[in-house]
């Protein structure tokens, strides 16, 4: 569950791949997941995966 940010859930994705020719093969799409050192709700200070979106919205606050 290392891929998935704690914030907003945000999570690995299916979809597929098309080559020019029009093969087609299966891909993920995973989110930029970064381990970060955050300050939660209750002011303790503590390392989350956090979703590099959520960072830049600032829906987190950094220790």
């Amino acid at each position: 569950m290392s891929k998935i940010c704690e914030i907003c859930g945000k999570q690995p994705s299916a979809g597929r791949s098309i080559s020019h020719s029009h093969r087609v093969s299966n891909r993920m799409f995973y989110p930029n997941v970064q381990k970060i050192t955050i300050k939660d709700d209750k002011g303790r200070v503590r390392k989350a995966r956090v979703c590099t979106s959520c960072m830049k919205a600032g829906k987190v606050e950094r220790a």
